[in-house]
């Protein structure tokens, strides 16, 4: 006799939700690897952040779908379908992941730990003197369920994003970040606020509505 457990029966409900997902579809559909490239499509199309000929840093990349996004932006000739552009590549992309990602045509990939300074060293040596334009993180910590532990870990890696951010990017240049709703929220946009002139927090529709995650987007760093 088989007992349904409730985890199990989590797990199927998750996968029903999945492979019911429109956006999943749509980036089955258009050759995006992940739904993702949705979340960073309506950013950036409310925003207007990235445009060809940037330096953009992709940090927390895998799989690709976000630098798939970005490639085809900043490509003159966009197919209508795939995940990826036609057209020759006017700009430069730098993906940054812990795990590996499957090579994304004109796009830099760094494997590596972004909290180990070496890997960061990595990074810089790539952008070889130059400013990002745009930095985006989709990065997020293996969460334990320990509220205090997760809080302190998703503070860190966002801390980090905008020390990077701060050293490597133009001054008129944008952050977008993903963050997470719960006791460590308010101090991330406290942060945020004293890093940039101006702070805007977006969920968009692509993010499910069960999640906590949102998106803080910081434009032009405040002066020193």
């Amino acid at each position: 006799m088989k007992v349904q457990t409730k985890s199990s029966k989590v797990n199927r409900a998750w996968i029903n939700d999945h492979v019911n997902d429109p956006y999943v579809k749509l980036a089955k559909l258009e050759g995006y690897r992940a739904r993702a490239a949705y979340k960073l499509k309506e950013i950036d199309e409310a925003l207007n952040l990235i445009k060809p000929g940037q330096l953009v840093v992709d940090l927390g990349s895998t799989p690709g779908a976000w630098s798939q996004y970005v490639r085809r932006k900043m490509s003159p000739k966009t197919a209508t379908g795939g995940g990826a552009a036609v057209g020759a590549l006017k700009g430069s992309i730098i993906a940054l992941d812990i795990l590996p990602m499957e090579p994304v045509e004109g796009v830099v990939f760094l494997q590596g730990d972004f909290r180990e300074p070496e890997v960061l060293q990595r990074l810089a040596d790539e952008m070889a003197g130059r400013l990002a334009d745009v930095v985006v993180s989709d990065m997020a910590p293996n969460l334990s369920g320990i509220a205090s532990a997760d809080t302190a870990r998703i503070e860190n890696l966002v801390e980090l994003a905008l020390d990077f951010s701060r050293n490597h990017m133009k001054p008129q240049g944008a952050l977008v970040a993903k963050v997470f709703h719960g006791s460590g929220y308010a101090e991330l946009v406290k942060r945020f606020r004293a890093t940039f002139l101006v702070v805007k927090p977006i969920k968009p529709k692509a993010s499910r509505d069960k999640s906590s995650e949102t998106f803080l987007v910081g434009l032009g760093l405040r002066p020193d």
